[in-house]
């Protein structure tokens, strides 16, 4: 830790505005230019697989800081490296892709995009999720990191990872040789912008940060008829119905209340007419949880629950619930519990405790954490929030209680100036403390 305090101090980490600091003067000369950086991507936004036009930018931005850039890596991914004498490779992350959700935020550059999803669906396309607020901090740390060479050694790779809403981008790179093509690195850094802390405030989570999700189907067979002679039939809906309310004791009656748990049923469909009972119903459900164990116990107890409600209703073993479970699922993301504690007390000197806090896990996914997977236990990992939010609608939602719009909605329109200026700074301070000097 002394040898991280070290190095931030080398970089002038106070706060008084009469000593020139590197870091934070830049960013603030940066920010108009920024913001029309935003701006632009804010405007386009691009699906999962089809971030063409992003990683374009990205790589452009890469190459001019003076970066060795390789494009298309895991389909649209981007990899930057820059090779600054001996010392850890530090691996910074961007987010690119958008979501299938038509914009009413009503902002001037509001997105009016298009798109066809992998799936197939058109719809409209928006940066509901902040992505576009992280390539832009992601901008300003290569170009940072660039131009304070003098102040760190070490190797930084940079990547603009595509598909984290498909939860497939990251492990996507990975399987298209990021650990063997390029340095692995000894530390991997993110943000994620926040709905729920004020902006510019950056919350740090030591271990369990986000969670497994695992998205299950389940077809509910039984036997249809006329909805007048319902003793004729065996009533998938009934069935159905039972089967929805006893999964609700997978938390409340299974699941210790000190391992957080999630089975939501987010799709009900059977039947087409009033009068007519349906052969079969179908159900979707999103399952979340931290630990492997808990996530098995979760997907054997929907179709131990399943099953047993069918037998309760006299299915014969033929018409049993047929369960799938889609893969590949997003696994949980782990912050390395003591790194990331070290991460926060640096962020705290450089912003102040009033600007850095510890928050809790969420059962929101990410696919962050398979870069730390994916180093055998030798790679350490954080994933930081960083806050978007007005102080003041906070505190008005909660002394009215009421909701914001959150993360994925068509109204969420972050403090996009606060959100990049934070990251951008963040981002580079942990990352040249992570490689001080010989």
């Amino acid at each position: 830790m002394k040898t991280l305090l070290a190095a931030a101090s080398a970089l002038a980490l106070t706060t008084a505005p009469a000593i020139a600091d590197p870091v934070r003067d830049t960013i603030v000369r940066d920010l108009p230019g920024l913001m029309e950086i935003y701006r632009d991507l804010h405007a386009n936004p691009e699906l999962s697989f089809q971030e063409v036009r992003s990683a374009a930018k990205l790589a452009a931005e890469a190459r001019k800081a003076g970066f060795e850039v390789t494009e298309k890596v895991g389909k649209t991914g981007v990899v930057a490296v820059m090779r600054n004498g001996p010392g850890p490779v530090v691996l910074i992350r961007a987010d690119m892709d958008g979501l299938p959700v038509v914009e009413q935020t009503g902002l001037p550059y509001a997105s009016k995009v298009r798109g066809t999803s992998t799936a197939g669906v058109e719809s409209g396309v928006m940066h509901a999720c902040g992505h576009d607020t992280h390539m832009t901090a992601w901008i300003e740390t290569a170009r940072l990191m660039a131009g304070n060479r003098k102040a760190w050694s070490g190797t930084l790779v940079m990547i603009g990872q595509p598909a984290e809403e498909m939860g497939l981008g990251a492990r996507t790179m990975l399987d298209d040789g990021l650990y063997t093509r390029f340095p692995k690195p000894r530390y991997a850094l993110a943000f994620h912008d926040s709905g729920d802390l004020a902006g510019g405030v950056i919350g740090t989570v030591p271990g369990y940060a986000l969670a497994n999700v695992d998205s299950v189907d389940l077809t509910v067979r039984g036997i249809g008829g006329h909805g007048a002679y319902p003793q004729t039939t065996k009533d998938p809906i009934v069935l159905a119905s039972a089967i929805v309310m006893r999964l609700q004791t997978l938390v409340s009656r299974e699941s210790s209340p000190f391992e957080p748990a999630v089975v939501t049923v987010g799709s009900f469909h059977a039947g087409a007419k009033h009068n007519i009972i349906p052969d079969e119903a179908q159900l979707q459900l999103t399952v979340r949880s931290y630990g492997d164990e808990q996530r098995q116990r979760l997907l054997d107890g929907i179709a131990r629950i399943a099953k047993g409600e069918a037998i309760a209703s006299g299915i014969s073993e033929t018409r049993m619930p047929v369960m799938v479970v889609r893969e590949p699922h997003t696994r949980a993301t782990w912050n390395t519990p003591d790194f990331t504690r070290k991460v926060g007390r640096l962020l705290a000197e450089r912003f102040g405790t009033g600007r850095v806090v510890e928050t809790t896990p969420t059962m929101a996914g990410e696919d962050f954490g398979e870069f730390g997977r994916a180093g055998d236990g030798q790679i350490e990992t954080t994933i930081l929030w960083v806050g978007g939010r007005k102080a003041e609608d906070l505190e008005r939602a909660r002394k009215e209680g009421t909701a914001l719009p959150s993360l994925h909605s068509p109204f969420f329109a972050p403090e996009a100036d606060k959100v990049i200026a934070a990251g951008a700074e963040a981002l580079t301070v942990a990352a040249m403390a992570l490689m001080p000097l010989p």
